[in-house]
């Protein structure tokens, strides 16, 4: 693979991310202040936007594997096809429409619709590393590439989301720490009033956001279509037939590595989508920190951009499950910054969070293809089984993710969170808190101590490598 093939293949999956990054940071915070819905009515949002996405995975993957090659590809067609649609839903998800009473209905809809039309892109995507070259060390070489890409759309959606809506979400008359025991009222006000009108100051920063990040997206596909050429399945025959798709999920719960390896990052995926969606907030309502939470969000991203060729060298040298302790680095410095909520310490843990989290976002792309060749191995003679793999690997982290979102936006309908005022009550500081700290803390753990169980070891993907290639 030449490096101008890796990197178009990279950019390829960055408006992805960078649309990704810009909801998980702040789709939250803008359903509840902007849009003034009760943040039960945004958990639902949340959870079924995800689940709609998530359920979208296995179609896309049942009709990505009947798909027949065509002269572009059998993935390329695909992610094509949805990009436009894709950009129009993104807008209308941070439009304001005028009426107030259907206002849950309308981002359900469009949420709803973007997860759907992302994943029909994602699934393909993803698939395609396995048809880009048949060697392990080349297709791990096009992982850190598009990882670096992806965490870099991410640093791009945050920041660019972050600079143009952080006006929205200042108000003049909260003081960055407020008094405990102020009987002052206006510190129970609203910090700005309910926007009916589309065009008001909040909502039309917003818009302006998505309209940035859309036009991202369609640089995106047209670099991915012009810079990679898909190539079709080199280990098969022409006389194998493509793996039922049914009989293909069979398969794979029973493929002990893929099981293992979805188990463990599941876990961990939805520790880092409650970091994110729950951050901001947190910076808001219960650190003080109001002014100072998009840069925390850009370094964060900075640090995890900066630390993918390292995670990259340390999992050749030591090995891909070695390289996994990494993601355990952020436990303890954010149960430090929800003790003791400091400025200079919140950077440092934003900090040590990036490396975390760059950890978590290479290493279960880059460990899939090795489970994907170890079942091709045991498999010989069936071929359209990748699609499969990457299709219900994404469904599972995506409806964990969304349970884990949708029980973190109920928890502070319970608590008593109130849209838009500059002081939150004990109990909504003290949910804030856990889900950053405590929850975060125990699902990674959790999801290493499975992968401890991950069978497939250096020496094995060696002798799988020497194995395909007698096969091919």
């Amino acid at each position: 693979l030449s490096i101008c093939g890796k990197l178009c293949y990279a950019i390829g999956g960055a408006p992805n991310q960078v649309a990704g990054s810009a909801a998980a940071f702040f789709l939250q915070i803008y359903l509840l202040d902007i849009a003034h819905i009760t943040p039960f009515h945004a958990s639902l949002v949340l959870f079924i936007g995800k689940a709609s996405g998530a359920l979208t995975d296995p179609v896309a993957g049942y009709f990505i594997s009947k798909s027949r090659w065509t002269k572009i590809g059998r993935l390329m067609p695909w992610m094509l096809a949805c990009t436009p649609f894709t950009v129009v839903s993104y807008f209308f998800m941070w439009y304001l429409p005028p009426f107030v009473s259907g206002r849950v209905a309308w981002y359900l809809t469009f949420y709803c619709l973007f997860q759907a039309l992302t994943t029909l892109f994602q699934v393909p995507y993803s698939a395609l590393t396995m048809f880009l070259s048949t060697d392990q060390k080349e297709r791990d070489s096009a992982t850190a590439y598009r990882m670096t890409m992806e965490v870099l759309g991410t640093l791009i959606g945050a920041a660019l989301q972050g600079q143009i809506v952080a006006s929205a979400h200042v108000s003049h008359h909260c003081t960055v720490n407020p008094p405990v025991n102020t009987t002052d009222s206006r510190h129970d006000t609203p910090s700005f009033p309910d926007p009916s009108d589309p065009f008001s100051h909040q909502a039309k920063v917003y818009m302006i956001a998505a309209g940035v990040i859309g036009g991202v997206y369609l640089l995106g596909i047209v670099i991915l279509f012009l810079g990679v050429k898909e190539k079709d399945d080199p280990y098969a025959l022409n006389s194998d037939r493509a793996i039922p798709f049914c009989k293909g999920i069979g398969l794979t719960m029973k493929h002990g590595p893929y099981v293992k390896l979805t188990a463990s990052f599941l876990l961990i995926s939805t520790a880092v989508q409650l970091e994110q969606s729950n951050f901001v907030l947190f910076c808001t309502h219960a650190a003080g920190l109001r002014n100072h939470f998009q840069y925390l969000v850009v370094t964060i991203l900075v640090s995890a951009a900066m630390s993918i060729p390292f995670w990259q060298k340390f999992l050749q040298r030591f090995g891909k499950k070695c390289a996994a302790c990494g993601i355990s680095w952020m436990i303890p410095f954010a149960v430090m910054l929800v003790t003791i909520p400091n400025l200079i310490l919140a950077y440092f843990v934003a900090f040590v969070s990036g490396l975390s989290i760059a950890a978590s976002l290479l290493l279960p792309w880059s460990m899939l293809p090795d489970v994907v060749d170890n079942f091709r191995l045991q498999n010989p003679h069936g071929k359209g089984h990748e699609t499969i793999f990457y299709s219900s690997y994404v469904f599972f982290t995506k409806m964990s993710a969304g349970i884990g979102l949708g029980i973190s936006a109920a928890g502070l309908e319970f608590t008593g969170y109130k849209p838009g005022i500059c002081r939150q009550s004990k109990d909504v500081i003290l949910t804030l808190k856990i889900l950053i700290g405590v929850v975060p803390a125990i699902l990674i753990l959790l999801g290493l101590c499975i992968l401890l169980f991950y069978p497939i070891t250096e020496e094995s993907r060696k002798e799988t490598k020497l194995a395909l290639e007698v096969l091919r």
